[in-house]
């Protein structure tokens, strides 16, 4: 090492101008990046108990950040929705989840800092980042990854606008933790115009294929569903994360493809078994027909969800004045709608392509009895992790099964059309099949 905090200034200054200026720039933010772990390790912190984690140390404006009144309402938020009535143990709340992404979020940069070539940060732009990483889910209201169709903002743009609109949250940034709240929210937010090249490097960690939100959620949703899919060596594929200087993006060391190839896989699993269960899809497609026709029909407006948490949105159901209001109270209830039909999503069937717009969907589900029948169809998943994989020298690019046909073909492959009814209604299925592009020579059967 050229510099050290014990050599002095001068001696510093002569050792620098013997140096190219490429060089010298290199072991000047060399420096500083040290100079930002060690502030970061001497930090005062307090422990928060996690059970996937176990202790997340905290520093006192993050912990200040995490008892807000903005933020505590992620503790009322189910962070699978309705996955609990298929799997009883997914009660694990959005908090916990902001909790455990803040953690490996630090992970993530402290690995990034010791390394050549990341050259990007300041001790205040990386605040800014763990911020945006405890905040990254504050503008979620219940059910929001289910109703992208409908007329409703993003849960960033909502997040970004709480940041910057909350007075508690503005001064415990910027007074405590020594950041700009408005950098917080353009790292969230990137629909936020902003040419700051490290607020581009903080979005790429964030919100890329290898992100400390992917890492948390597929581990604690994994963990508290009771099943095994979607555990990862998370540890190991931090001490393998590497900075790729010419496109400016996280990549990961070659030998740590196998970690790549099982977080393909788990995230495959996890929607086939969790996210997208039949179950799970009926209670989301029920909530989504309510809402629908009640933004439809104005008996409430996008604004009455946001900033919601559960207990609070059943209770503005109850208030809902329109036929299919029913629906979301029976999803309390568990009384779900049945799958009847099934059929794989094909992009290039007429009935399927027409039923990709909602408002088709809506209209063709008219010529049954209110909220009797809902057909299903769930929004296009990418499974691919675009990521920079770096081979020492001399060495050929390590072989690997997920090829781009693959991975295509297990997308292929999630993509399914349901028709759920309501068990105390009769329909009639030919109808159904014909709603569905279903031949009648593969209706026995389905």
């Amino acid at each position: 090492m050229l510099l050290h905090e014990r050599i002095p200034f001068s001696r510093v200054c002569q050792i620098l101008d013997t140096l190219p200026p490429s060089r010298y720039y290199e072991e000047v933010m060399a420096h500083t990046n040290r100079k930002i772990i060690s502030r970061l390790e001497l930090a005062s912190s307090s422990p928060v108990r996690d059970p996937l984690w176990k202790h997340i140390y905290l520093e006192p404006g993050y912990e200040r950040i995490l008892h807000s009144t903005e933020m505590q309402v992620l503790s009322g938020i189910r962070q699978l929705g309705p996955a609990h009535l298929l799997y009883p143990g997914a009660v694990h709340t959005r908090l916990s989840h902001s909790i455990g992404v803040y953690h490996l979020a630090r992970a993530v940069i402290t690995t990034l800092l010791k390394q050549d070539g990341f050259t990007t940060c300041t001790f205040e732009g990386v605040k800014a980042f763990l911020t945006a990483s405890l905040l990254h889910d504050l503008g979620h209201f219940p059910y929001a990854h289910s109703l992208k169709e409908l007329p409703v903002k993003d849960h960033e743009v909502l997040a970004g606008e709480i940041i910057t609109s909350s007075r508690e949250l503005r001064d415990i940034i910027s007074q405590e933790i020594g950041t700009d709240p408005e950098i917080v929210a353009d790292i969230i937010d990137e629909s936020r115009s902003s040419e700051n090249r490290e607020v581009q490097t903080y979005r790429s960690l964030l919100s890329g294929p290898l992100d400390p939100d992917k890492l948390d959620y597929l581990n604690r949703d994994a963990y508290f569903c009771g099943v095994p899919y979607g555990v990862q060596d998370v540890d190991y594929i931090i001490s393998k994360l590497c900075w790729v200087p010419e496109d400016g993006l996280p990549g990961i060391e070659s030998s740590g493809l196998g970690a790549l190839e099982n977080l393909l896989f788990s995230k495959y699993l996890m929607y086939r078994y969790v996210y997208w269960h039949k179950t799970v899809r009926s209670a989301t497609a029920m909530v989504k027909q309510a809402l629908f026709e009640a933004l439809k029909e104005g008996a409430i407006s996008p604004e009455d969800l946001y900033q919601l948490d559960d207990p609070s949105f059943f209770h503005l159901a109850e208030d809902i004045h329109i036929p299919s209001a029913h629906l979301i109270t029976d999803v309390r209830a568990r009384r779900l709608h049945r799958c009847i039909a099934e059929v794989p999503f094909r992009p290039d069937h007429p009935a399927h392509r027409n039923l990709l717009d909602l408002e088709n969907r809506m209209r063709m589900q008219q010529s049954f009895p209110c909220g009797s029948v809902i057909i299903d169809i769930p929004e296009p998943i990418t499974l691919k992790l675009s990521i920079p994989l770096r081979t020492p020298p001399g060495e050929p690019l390590p072989s690997h099964i997920f090829t781009a046909e693959v991975v295509s073909s297990m997308e292929r492959s999630l993509r399914t059309v349901r028709v759920f009814t309501d068990p105390r209604e009769e329909v009639s299925m030919e109808h159904i099949y014909e709603l569905i592009g279903l031949p009648e020579e593969e209706t026995h059967g389905a």
